[in-house]
């Protein structure tokens, strides 16, 4: 990194001689850097014609690229020092496909808003996934819609949540005043896509009781199924946590309780490695995170 940033500046200054004043560094012993820098790429990176300097096609290359690697090795620095004092201003948060749908809006509204200059990146992925990026110090901590056993993983519960039968307002079912599981039975229904957490509980729960919905699609976005479900007119099962009062009101919907239903219960969790491993600031976070959904109910 020092020989591209000294090159950087022979670049800038046009001059062994200016360069060297810059650097504080002697002309000659800059001169033999640069040449053994040469030596070691194994090309010319200058055209030297008396003290004139000129880069040759594979020097404006390796400029390019030093000046990408002198930045990235000043934000290097500067992420060092702000662990050092506890000011990083970054976070990089992992979340599984359903938690990117319900719980990660409202978490990244919570940073927002007490961090609005907070660089907020997000990886989504499957359950198994997230946990290979907590452990692999890819993401800062991980959100996933159940509990997670693992050694090297600390895994925080968050909150529980489960299914509701999500119907439009003029559906037939809205007329009657006892709906039960039986219901479920031929009903026009938009579900997840095959594979997904949701979808697996929902065909568990559909063999348990031995109701077979007319499935009319298999969408993975929650909110394209909210969409399309008073389009059809069909039914639909989505997780409590993201029904908002005004999505449901937007889209002229009902949410329709059924015991059965909660046996589709699932844990939302929060995962982070060990708690000395992280940061000031991540530990800030995930304190923050955990006092929020405190007091949370389903």
């Amino acid at each position: 990194m020092e020989i591209m940033h000294m090159f950087a500046t022979v670049v800038e200054e046009a001059s062994l001689n200016q360069a060297a004043k810059k650097l504080n560094i002697s002309q000659p012993a800059l001169s033999r850097k640069i040449s053994k820098f040469e030596e070691q790429l194994g090309v010319s990176l200058f055209n030297r014609k008396g003290n004139r300097l000129k880069l040759t096609p594979i020097g404006f290359i390796t400029y390019e690229y030093a000046l990408e690697m002198v930045e990235l090795d000043k934000k290097f620095q500067k992420a060092v020092l702000d662990f050092k004092n506890g000011t990083k201003k970054s976070i990089t948060i992992g979340a599984s496909l359903t938690t990117l749908q319900s719980t990660l809006p409202d978490l990244i509204q919570l940073i927002t808003k007490d961090s609005p200059e907070t660089d907020i990146k997000a990886i989504t992925g499957k359950t198994h996934e997230i946990l290979t990026l907590v452990k692999k110090d890819r993401v800062d901590f991980g959100l996933v819609a159940s509990k997670v056993e693992d050694k090297d993983i600390h895994c925080e519960p968050l909150f529980d949540d489960y299914l509701k039968l999500v119907i439009p307002k003029e559906h037939e079912l809205s007329k009657q005043k006892m709906i039960n599981t039986e219901d479920l039975d031929k009903l026009p229904m938009i579900l997840f896509s095959k594979g997904t957490l949701y979808r697996i509980l929902m065909e568990e729960l559909f063999h348990h009781y031995k109701v077979y919905p007319e499935i009319k699609m298999e969408i993975d976005s929650f909110e394209a199924i909210l969409r399309l479900v008073s389009t059809l007119r069909a039914a639909t099962l989505l997780p409590h946590s993201y029904l908002r009062d005004s999505l449901l009101e937007d889209n002229d919907l009902l949410v329709i309780n059924l015991n059965e239903l909660k046996q589709t219960m699932r844990t939302t969790s929060l995962i982070y490695k060990n708690w000395d491993s992280l940061d000031p600031t991540t530990q800030n976070w995930i304190q923050k995170v955990k006092v929020q959904y405190q007091t949370y109910k389903i």
